[in-house]
């Protein structure tokens, strides 16, 4: 490399770190003033315990609507001429660049109790605000689109001679998806899962508008932050911070574990 080439990289290198620690010294400075003794008093808090169980409850359900509808979708969209690719990837993508209070707006309109949807529920005595189903639908809106887009680019990855090979050794369709496609692809959709649950566990700005009660571990937090300060938010912070770390820890693993196994035996087969 030239003089001129090594200033240039040392230039994008000065700039890149100011970003990364932009990024990192929030969470160093977070866990430079754990104290654990006033973490294990929030933690024995009724209020924390609820909002801690409803939140895992709550993400859970929705992250397996969202791999149950998004997957297919993602699937369907990776074969879709370009034209429907774009334009479905663009309506995927816009929750993701709308406000989240915008997008509990949003919501609020479609499904609350004098929604277009919402009223039809409200008829037959089911309200979609305001509880369990609400706090789903908010996480959903904000998280599914990670979902969909890993998946996309895994199944848009995906090398088609192997499909075509099984497509010409009698496999249905189902059984590509099923036996090669799915496989072949997975780490890629674990990651967006992981990526997908740890934006449903966080959400706040579209369940504050569907759900504020029963209270989540965001709006919980808030409440806390609002009463207390940060002490009474700081527990709540770092609980959500562990599980994006270990759900961020699990997706590296999957895809490491997955991914060379899948790819080896599939190709073995596809050979055959």
């Amino acid at each position: 490399m030239t003089r001129r080439t090594n200033a240039a990289w040392m230039v994008f290198a000065a700039l890149g770190f100011v970003l990364l620690l932009e990024l990192v010294l929030p969470l160093l400075n977070l866990l430079g003033q754990v104290r654990w003794m006033e973490i294990r008093e929030a933690l024995e808090d009724a209020g924390t315990r609820d909002a801690i169980r409803v939140s895992l409850e709550t993400s859970l359900v929705s992250t397996a609507l969202m791999t149950l509808l998004g997957v297919p979708l993602a699937c369907v969209l990776a074969r879709a001429p370009r034209i429907w690719r774009r334009i479905g990837m663009g309506l995927i993508l816009l929750p993701l660049v709308m406000p989240p209070l915008v997008g509990g707006v949003l919501l609020l309109l479609l499904f609350g109790p004098y929604g277009l949807l919402g009223r039809l529920f409200a008829a037959a005595g089911i309200a979609l605000t305001g509880n369990f189903a609400g706090i789903v639908l908010s996480q959903i809106f904000a998280a599914g689109p990670f979902v969909v887009v890993a998946s996309y680019s895994a199944f848009r990855g995906l090398n088609p001679r192997l499909e075509q090979a099984a497509a010409l050794l009698g496999d249905s369709a189902w059984e590509t998806f099923r036996r090669i496609s799915l496989p072949l692809a997975w780490p890629g959709i674990a990651a967006g899962i992981a990526l997908g649950w740890i934006r449903a566990l966080g959400e706040f700005g579209a369940t504050l508008v569907m759900a504020y009660s029963p209270h989540t571990v965001p709006i919980y937090l808030w409440v806390q932050f609002q009463a207390e300060g940060l002490r009474g938010a700081f527990p709540l912070a770092l609980f959500l911070l562990a599980t994006a770390v270990a759900a961020l820890g699990a997706a590296y693993l999957v895809e490491r574990l997955a991914g060379d196994e899948f790819r080896g035996v599939l190709r073995g087969a596809a050979a055959k």
